[in-house]
C-alpha cells in the first residue's frame, strides 16, 4: 500500500456517531459482511461506547470525512476470556482494495497488543468470501465453521471462525 498522508487513524469518539452508523447500515442493507438485516438507529452507537472505552477502536478519516472504522470487542464477558477479542471493520466501498483495511487491521493489532490481548477472532459469513481471503492473507487461521446457522435476506449462511495469535 502506498501511504496516504491524508488518512488519519484515531480511536472512535462520540463525534463519529452518525458516520459510523451510516457506514455500518450500508453494510447491513447491501452486503453479507454485517449479520443484521435492518438498519440501526444512531442510538445503537451509545451501546458501543462502553466497548470503545475497554477495547481498541479506530476511525479512518480522509480530509476529515470518515471512510472506515474498526473495533475489537469481547469474545466472552467472563474474565477467563479477557485476552481474546473479536474484530470487526468496515470501509466505504470506494476505498476497498487499496490497502486501507490492512492498515486498520495493523492499527487494531498494535493497540490490542498494548492492552495485553493475545488472540483476535474473526467471525465471517460464508457469503463473504473476500473477507475470508483477507484474513487468510493476514495470518488468520481457520478454526471452525458452523453450518447454516444464519439467514439474511432469505439466504442461509455458515459462520467461519478464524483466529490470529498475537
Amino acid at each position: 500500500m502506498t501511504q496516504n498522508p491524508d488518512l488519519i487513524f484515531a480511536p472512535i469518539t462520540e463525534s463519529d456517531k452518525k458516520p459510523v452508523i451510516a457506514l455500518f447500515n450500508y453494510y447491513i442493507e447491501h452486503t453479507y459482511a454485517a449479520f443484521l438485516e435492518s438498519p440501526l438507529p444512531s442510538s445503537y452507537f451509545d451501546a458501543l461506547l462502553p466497548v470503545f472505552e475497554q477495547y481498541p477502536s479506530v476511525s479512518v478519516k480522509e480530509n476529515g470525512i470518515l471512510i472506515g472504522f474498526g473495533l475489537l470487542r469481547p469474545h466472552n464477558p467472563m474474565p477467563a476470556f479477557r485476552y481474546t477479542a473479536v474484530i470487526s471493520y468496515f470501509l466505504d466501498p470506494a476505498y476497498t482494495g487499496k490497502g486501507i483495511g490492512s492498515s486498520v487491521l495493523n492499527y487494531l493489532t498494535e493497540k490490542a497488543q498494548e492492552k495485553g490481548i493475545k488472540s483476535i477472532l474473526a467471525e465471517i459469513s460464508s457469503l463473504n468470501p473476500g473477507s475470508v481471503r483477507f484474513h487468510e492473507k493476514h495470518g488468520f487461521i481457520h478454526r471452525g465453521r458452523f453450518e447454516r446457522v444464519g439467514v439474511k435476506h432469505g439466504k442461509e449462511f455458515d459462520t467461519i471462525w478464524m483466529q490470529k495469535s498475537l
